[in-house]
């Protein structure tokens, strides 16, 4: 760990646990500095992208991009970032972690454990290497990280006016967050969906629908081409729509097999 005072952000999307563990790394590491409290996998990549954390806090069942597939693309966005896993796992998953020698906490997290994972990181640091990663979202594949979800959505009513319309999701070219609500875009124009953009993602297909921006959800099958500016920022062009969408950098890591 640097010389100068450690650094970290937590990402866990239920506000009571990620208030409760804060406040536990507070008593167990307080020269640690907590740069950001992170709802979401999304806020989460963009947090280690902006503030290049010595460790973050991962919970793995979060909305949108799951704690695995942030720490995948932190290899890029935060590569000396120390990564740790908060899970709820049963055993299947705790011994996928061991193989992969990751560190992990278990939920409720518990003194004890803390205070380990703390010294590990204090005198050497746990970064997952690409292989472990690679292994571990092959072993837990998004549908059993979330498992106990309902089933994805196969279409949504949404206004535009006065009037109701009745939206299949393949239909769907992409979301953007609105205030508290969502609106809808499709090939023949936009309606506003009374659901924000982060409860959306929990009912929607991860296969098909990526989040490329913090207000943007696209639909994969939607998309014609992306490309890359200097900045490592990206531009999606769409097959029916005029408009081009903006991918932050931090999330060009999720298309670059694409």
């Amino acid at each position: 760990m640097a010389d100068t005072a450690p650094t970290c952000i937590v990402a866990e999307d239920e506000a009571l646990l990620r208030q409760s563990l804060v406040e536990s790394l507070q008593r167990a590491w307080p020269q640690l500095s907590i740069l950001a409290e992170c709802e979401d996998g999304a806020s989460a990549l963009e947090a280690l992208a902006e503030h290049r954390p010595d460790v973050a806090f991962l919970d793995i069942r979060m909305p949108g991009l799951t704690g695995l597939e942030v720490a995948a693309a932190a290899a890029q966005a935060s590569p000396a970032t120390r990564i740790v896993f908060v899970t709820a796992y049963d055993q299947y998953a705790v011994d996928a972690f061991e193989r992969g020698a990751i560190d992990y906490l278990l939920k409720p997290v518990q003194p004890e454990r803390l205070a380990a994972t703390v010294q590990r990181l204090q005198a050497r640091g746990v970064h997952p290497d690409a292989t472990a990663l690679a292994t571990l979202l092959a072993q837990l594949q998004p549908a059993r990280l979330r498992a106990d979800a309902l089933p994805p959505l196969t279409w949504l009513t949404a206004s535009a006016g006065r009037e109701t319309r009745l939206i299949l999701i393949d239909d769907v070219a992409y979301f953007r967050a609105d205030n508290k609500y969502t609106t809808v875009v499709t090939a023949e124009g936009e309606a506003l969906l009374r659901t924000p953009i982060r409860e959306l993602l929990t009912r929607l297909d991860a296969e098909t629908f990526k989040q490329i921006h913090r207000s943007t959800i696209v639909n994969l099958r939607a998309i014609a081409g992306i490309t890359r500016d200097d900045t490592g920022r990206g531009t999606v062009r769409l097959k029916t729509r005029p408009e081009t969408l903006s991918v932050s950098a931090p999330f060009m890591t999720l298309f670059r097999h694409m």
